[in-house]
């Protein structure tokens, strides 16, 4: 069953024609993959900015904007830190990209109000499987889609597959309670995120089989430690194998990728597109 479509920000997302393209915009000194708009001291408004003019050129459909970074071993970032990394970074991307949905990815609720404040249109909830609704009670008094992904503190499973189902499950079921409609939850397995590199691949084999929850499926792989596992290669070496898993994703019917090299993997997904889902341009 094709997900009913999404309305995000300014465009509606009609599910199962196409794979769309959301854009990573990391407001961090310490990204894993050596992105982080901080690393460097200058101007990090300025230079979200122009990553976003330029992966909005290469096809990107959406923009996430995070200020925490969620690498093992990540600095804890203070509530004033994470609303003046981020909230700038919205307004400047707003301001200069106007129709194009921006989400933000926090765990923080001051810090989904802010962004939505700010211009953001949807909430990327990397603890989504958690007890805590906050973020979802936010999206659903914001009438803001909201992203809920997968995660576990340790990763212990007696059935991978079959218990990442049933937590996005009660997520989902979290989020119809805090009052968010059925077409404004979008799923994430969490690939990365409590789950050794062997359940991740584990998972990826399975992928298709988050299907069964009847929602659009996002699909973040992109330069993951896992790749470079596989591969043993360091984060910016790790195109080629972000590229194989965003054509194995899409298909196994996934509905976003979500990635730091907007053109290489937008070719890779209009060719599985193609072939897949009969695409054409």
């Amino acid at each position: 069953m094709t997900p009913a479509p999404t309305t995000i920000g300014a465009r509606t997302f009609r599910w199962g024609e196409r794979t769309f393209l959301m854009g990573i915009l990391n407001a961090t000194p310490d990204s894993f993959s050596g992105d982080g708009l901080l690393a460097d001291g200058t101007d990090h408004v300025g230079r979200a900015v122009a990553q976003a003019r330029a992966m909005a050129d290469e096809g990107a459909d959406l923009l996430d904007v995070g200020g925490e970074s969620t690498r093992p071993g990540h600095a804890v970032v203070s509530l004033e830190a994470e609303l003046a990394r981020v909230v700038p970074v919205v307004e400047a991307v707003r301001a200069a990209l106007p129709a194009m949905p921006i989400t933000i990815d926090t765990t923080t609720p001051e810090v989904a109000t802010a962004a939505l404040d700010a211009g953001a249109d949807a909430i990327t909830d990397v603890w989504g499987v958690a007890a805590d609704d906050s973020l979802a009670r936010i999206a659903a008094g914001r009438g803001a889609p909201i992203i809920v992904m997968h995660n576990r503190a340790t990763p212990v499973y007696a059935d991978l597959v079959e218990e990442v189902i049933a937590d996005l499950r009660g997520a989902i079921e979290k989020a119809h309670r805090a009052g968010v409609p059925e077409d404004r939850i979008l799923v994430d397995p969490g690939i990365g995120f409590g789950k050794t590199a062997a359940q991740n691949l584990l998972l990826l084999r399975d992928l298709g089989r988050l299907r069964e929850l009847g929602l659009p499926i996002l699909l973040g792989t992109s330069r993951k430690s896992t790749i470079g596992k596989v591969l043993g290669l360091e984060a910016d070496q790790r195109l080629e194998g972000t590229l194989a898993t965003t054509a194995l994703g899409v298909a196994a019917g996934i509905d976003i990728v979500r990635v730091h090299d907007v053109r290489e993997n937008l070719r890779a997904a209009r060719m599985a597109d193609a072939i897949v889902r009969g695409w054409t341009a």
